[in-house]
C-alpha cells in the first residue's frame, strides 16, 4: 500500500509502559551447614515456614503467583513451587510454577516476576527458594533403572526369573550428584582454582574477603540487622556458620581442598562458601500490590537487570557477571562510585576477588565486554557490609532471595535516589544483575 501526503499511514507500534517495580523484603530460616541441624528437613519442609510466615504478615487478600525454586533434583516432585504452596496452607488457586538457574535460581525467579507483573491483574508475587544439601536424592545408573523396570513389568515366575539372570554385575551401581559441572566434570571449586591462577588471586587476598565477611556477618547479628529477616526454625533461631573466632591465621592455617597435588591451590573451606542447609523468599510488587504488604516492610525499586552468559570452556565459570556490571552501569550512566551498596554472591572469595580485577582492568573492559565506559575505582569497602555467603551460607536455591532481601533492607534505610547493585555468578558461566534504588512510593 502506498500513502499519500494526506493519508494517516501505518500506526505506530503500541509499547506498553513497564511498571514500577518494588523488591520488598521477605525472610528466611536461619542457614546451617549441610548435614547440621536443619539435616531432617527437605527443600519442602525448609520452604514452608518462611512460605507461612510471609502468607501470614499479608494485609490483605494472596499474592497473584507464587515462584519457587530448588538446584538439586528430587525424584517425589515435580513442581516444588505447588508443594510447597499446598503444604504452606495457601489458597490452591494460586498459581504456581518452579524455577532453577544454579546459584542463581531466585534471582532470577524474582525477575521473572518482575517481567509478569502489571498494575491492574498480577501485581503481587511471592518468590523464592530452598535448598537442602543434607538431603540430595541418590539415583541409579540408568541400566539398572532398565532392569529394574523391566522386571516389574516381568508376569510370571518363570520371566521375573529369566530377568533376574539378565542382571549384570557391572550394572550395580548408584548414581551420587556431586557439586559438579556436567560439561567439564569439573566442581566449582576446580573451576575457580583456575580463574584465582588466571588472575592472579593469592590466598592471602581470599582469606582476607573470608575474614570481613564473617566480621562483617557477626556484626550484623549482633546489632539486630536480621532480627527481621531471619524466623527461627525449631530450636534454631539464627545462622550457625559465621565465626566470632576465626582470623587472618586461622584461615592461612586451611590447606587448599580443591587443588591438593600442584602445590599452587589457594581455595580452601575457609574461604570457599560452605555446602548449606536453608530457605528464604522475597515479595516482588507494582506499586498496586504494595497495598496489600505492611508499610513496616522494606522496599526499594528495582531499576533494570542483565543477564550475562560467557563460555566457560575458555572463560571462568563464575565471571559471568564482571559482564554484565559494566553492561548495566554503561547502559544507565553510572560509574562505581554511583553505586552506594554492593551485593556480591561470595560462592568463593577468590570469584569475588576476580571480578573486582576484571572491573577495574581497561583491557578487559574493552577487550572482553565491549565497553569503553571509564567506571573509575572500584569502592571495595561497600562490598556486603552484612556479611556475604562465605561466612553466612550457600543453600544453592535460597541465595538469590537471601541476597535480595539483605540489601532491599540495608538500601531502604539509606536516602532516597541511594543505589544499590546486587549480583550473583552461577554455574554454567551465568550470572544476574540487579540494580536498585531507595525512594518512597
Amino acid at each position: 500500500m502506498v500513502h499519500s501526503p494526506l493519508s494517516p499511514g501505518p500506526a505506530a507500534p503500541v509499547v506498553a509502559a513497564r511498571p514500577v517495580v518494588w523488591l520488598v523484603a521477605g525472610v528466611r530460616t536461619p542457614f546451617a551447614r549441610a548435614g547440621g541441624p536443619l539435616a531432617r528437613l527437605d527443600a519442602i519442609d525448609l520452604a514452608v515456614p518462611v512460605v507461612r510466615h510471609m502468607l501470614a504478615t499479608l494485609t490483605g487478600g494472596a499474592p497473584d503467583f507464587f515462584v519457587w525454586g530448588a538446584v538439586m533434583p528430587n525424584l517425589t516432585w515435580n513442581n516444588l513451587a505447588r508443594e510447597v504452596l499446598l503444604d504452606a496452607g495457601a489458597p490452591a488457586t494460586i498459581p504456581a510454577f518452579s524455577t532453577t538457574m544454579a546459584c542463581s535460581t531466585s534471582m532470577i525467579g524474582a525477575l521473572e516476576a518482575a517481567g509478569m507483573l502489571d498494575e491492574h491483574t498480577r501485581t503481587l508475587a511471592l518468590v523464592g527458594g530452598s535448598e537442602s544439601l543434607s538431603q540430595v536424592p541418590i539415583g541409579l545408573v540408568q541400566p539398572l533403572a532398565d532392569w529394574l523396570r523391566a522386571l516389574r513389568a516381568a508376569r510370571g515366575v518363570r520371566a521375573k526369573l529369566a530377568q533376574l539372570a539378565r542382571l549384570s554385575p557391572r550394572d550395580v551401581r548408584l548414581f551420587i550428584p556431586v557439586v559438579a559441572n556436567r560439561t567439564t566434570g569439573k566442581s566449582m571449586g576446580e573451576h575457580m582454582e583456575i580463574t584465582a591462577k588466571e588472575w592472579r588471586i593469592d590466598r592471602a587476598a581470599q582469606d582476607a574477603v573470608a575474614l570481613a565477611s564473617h566480621e562483617r556477618a557477626v556484626a550484623a547479628w549482633e546489632r539486630g540487622f536480621f532480627a527481621g529477616l531471619v524466623i527461627p526454625v525449631g530450636d534454631i533461631g539464627r545462622d550457625t556458620l559465621p565465626r566470632r573466632d576465626t582470623s587472618l591465621a586461622r584461615l592461612a592455617a586451611l590447606a587448599p581442598v580443591f587443588d591438593r597435588t600442584s602445590g599452587a591451590g589457594t581455595l580452601t573451606a575457609g574461604n570457599s562458601s560452605p555446602l548449606t542447609d536453608g530457605a528464604a523468599g522475597i515479595w516482588i510488587a507494582t506499586t498496586p500490590g504494595l497495598a496489600r504488604l505492611p508499610e513496616s516492610l522494606p522496599r526499594v525499586r528495582l531499576v533494570d537487570w542483565e543477564i550475562a552468559a560467557v563460555d566457560f570452556r575458555t572463560e571462568g565459570l563464575l565471571m559471568a557477571p564482571a559482564y554484565a556490571i559494566p553492561r548495566l552501569l554503561a547502559r544507565h550512566g553510572l560509574t562505581y562510585a554511583d553505586i552506594d551498596l554492593w551485593e556480591i554472591h561470595e560462592a568463593f572469595a577468590a570469584q569475588v576477588a576476580a571480578h573486582v580485577a576484571a572491573l577495574t582492568s581497561e583491557a578487559f573492559l574493552r577487550e572482553r565486554v565491549g565497553v569503553t565506559t571509564t567506571f573509575g575505582a572500584f569502592p571495595t569497602e561497600r562490598v556486603n557490609p552484612n556479611g556475604g555467603s562465605v561466612a553466612l551460607g550457600h543453600p544453592f536455591g535460597a541465595t538469590g532471595a537471601r541476597i535480595l532481601s539483605q540489601a532491599v533492607q540495608e538500601l531502604a534505610t539509606r536516602p532516597a535516589g541511594t543505589r544499590a547493585i546486587v549480583s550473583i555468578c552461577a554455574d554454567g558461566g551465568l550470572g544476574t544483575v540487579a540494580l536498585l534504588e531507595a525512594g518512597g512510593t
